[in-house]
């Protein structure tokens, strides 16, 4: 079941204190994407987000989904010391209070060129909209069960990148973006773009497990990138939006 953020417009999966499963608008509003043309670092990025938002007159609690580039793969405590870092400025938009956190996230390692520091590659906000169709943000998975024990205990088939276990992989993830699609009350055909971030041939699964399901309706962006914990090697995300802009 999903649940109603009214101060920003739009409903959620729940998901863990650092992100929400999925954002999609409520009637009313639209989901709209902006990309930075270059990743700008956390911090900077931050304060360019609230500028940007606050110039298009909408309160910061519309922020509803951002996507993320760090140096490398993080280890579990070094991932809840971001996070925590990172909600700290979520919770001053009024967007995170008592552990629940309405925004989507992706957050993944280029193999080639990355960042020096974790930084903003796009972001997503609502906007007031009439007889909008529905536009959402799915949050990117990896392969690894959500919640409880360390991600080396949940993930499948821990250490393992052959054809066959990237397939297992794959296969996880994109049954668990069909279950957060399903509880905000869209599918593949409403998708606007589907993104994975592997360093791994996507190849032997893309035509029966991807494009057969109907995730690539609208083609596959492949990133050149690892998920952001070690021991994880396969992320997606997607999304249905209609609006998407490109800035300095």
């Amino acid at each position: 079941m999903s649940t109603s953020f009214l101060p920003g417009g739009f409903r959620f999966v729940p998901g863990m204190f650092q992100y929400s499963g999925g954002a999609a608008a409520e009637p009313g509003f639209a989901i709209e994407r902006v990309r930075f043309h270059r990743p700008v670092p956390l911090e900077e990025g931050f304060k360019r987000i609230e500028a940007y938002i606050t110039a298009a007159g909408r309160p910061m609690t519309s922020f509803c989904a951002c996507e993320l580039r760090s140096p490398a793969p993080f280890t579990d405590q070094g991932f809840i010391d971001f996070n925590r870092q990172y909600v700290g400025t979520l919770e001053r938009w009024g967007l995170f209070k008592d552990e629940v956190n309405p925004v989507a996230r992706s957050n993944v390692c280029p193999e080639i060129d990355p960042p020096a520091g974790p930084s903003f590659h796009a972001f997503s906000f609502t906007r007031p909209a009439d007889n909008a169709p529905p536009t959402f943000v799915i949050a990117g998975s990896g392969e690894a069960q959500e919640g409880g024990a360390t991600y080396k205990e949940r993930i499948v088939r821990y250490g393992e990148t052959s054809p066959d276990a990237m397939a297992a992989k794959a296969k996880h993830v994109h049954v668990e973006m069909e279950r957060r699609m399903n509880v905000l009350g869209v599918s593949w055909p409403d998708c606007t773009a589907t993104q994975i971030y592997t360093v791994h041939d996507i190849h032997p699964f893309l035509g029966e497990d991807i494009v057969r399901r109907g995730a690539a309706s609208a083609g596959v962006t492949w990133h050149l990138c690892r998920p952001p914990v070690i021991g994880l090697e396969y992320e997606m995300d997607c999304r249905g939006v209609r609006a998407e802009h490109v800035i300095d």
